[in-house]
């Protein structure tokens, strides 16, 4: 991908994939069919991150949330998170993608939680792009369950209260041992994050795509939204002369 500078890349890119149902809507269509055709937006975005070289990839699948949509539209999803994750499996591991997956598992109903883990297992020793897909997964949940484990440690006394900071509380994090998010993308026209990634994002560079719907999300939006990142200066709190001068 040309004009894209490989020495600034992000590490780790997560996107929130909305629009599918407004996309359907727009083409007089019920909202799984546009569920259906967002397969081919992950299918490009999983090989632009990879022939580019980006080392995590983490999508918004389904959130906590999500369960309270309509049961048609639940059931579709998962019935579509099925087939995909079957048919797209051979080509993952072909193409050295190792397939990740945080969030609650024991949410979703047995045969789509046992076709994900099959992936993961399959794909488990591969070395290139990490594909995390956010399933039955919040920000809020994914902080609580780690305090809980902490918790749980610190009454065991396998913790010490004044051992815990910030590098410990990541360990216990779904996401770990995977670096923070470095650019989080949201196609769709909306301006929020939805409880995603919430402490994994906190210095995360954020694009908003107002004309965007996912289902129409390729290689050159991607190219596109990276070169934006790439304009933009990350400081972590400080000025930009400080980062300047430590260039």
């Amino acid at each position: 991908m040309e004009d894209i500078d490989l020495n600034n890349l992000p590490k780790h890119i997560a996107v929130i994939m909305d629009g599918n149902g407004r996309w359907a809507k727009s083409k007089g269509a019920m909202r799984i069919f546009g569920h259906h055709h967002g397969i081919a937006a992950v299918r490009d975005t999983v090989e632009g991150c990879a022939e580019l070289g980006i080392g995590h990839l983490t999508l918004y699948t389904f959130s906590t949330e999500n369960w309270g949509r309509p049961k048609a539209e639940v059931d579709g999803i998962m019935s579509l998170l099925i087939k995909t994750i079957g048919d797209e499996i051979p080509s993952l591991h072909k193409n050295n993608v190792r397939l990740k997956c945080i969030g609650d598992l024991e949410m979703l109903p047995k045969n789509a939680r046992n076709e994900m883990l099959a992936g993961i297992e399959k794909t488990k020793n591969n070395t290139g792009l990490v594909l995390s897909l956010a399933l039955s997964y919040s920000g809020k949940w994914d902080i609580v369950q780690a305090i809980k484990q902490i918790a749980t440690k610190v009454k065991t006394n396998e913790i010490e209260i004044e051992d815990i900071n910030e590098s410990m509380f990541n360990k216990f994090l779904s996401t770990y041992p995977d670096p923070d998010v470095d650019f989080l993308i949201r196609t769709g026209g909306d301006h929020r994050i939805s409880n995603y990634l919430l402490w994994q994002s906190a210095y995360a560079e954020l694009l908003f795509l107002d004309d965007v719907f996912w289902p129409d999300f390729r290689k050159e939006h991607l190219k596109d939204a990276i070169k934006t990142y790439q304009q933009r200066e990350r400081r972590f709190g400080k000025t930009g002369d400080q980062i300047k001068t430590n260039k």
